[in-house]
């Protein structure tokens, strides 16, 4: 898996995949919040199968991890 996101777009998904879980653990929104999960691992893998898809990347193309 070759990384396409990028340090500004992995830090945005984590922090909200962690703001999601954490209101969904606080009853706030109820299950739907463990949709954070997506953004989260996809912010801590630094692969995202849309952008794939889609032909998207947000980070520089010779970028490594």
């Amino acid at each position: 898996m070759t990384p396409n996101v990028g340090t500004l777009d992995r830090v945005l998904r984590i922090v909200a995949g962690l703001v999601l879980i954490g209101l969904a653990l606080a009853g706030v929104i109820g299950a739907r919040g463990w949709i954070g999960l997506v953004p989260l691992a996809t912010g801590l893998l630094r692969f995202c199968p849309a952008y794939t898809l889609l032909g998207l990347r947000t980070c520089p193309a010779n970028s490594s991890r």
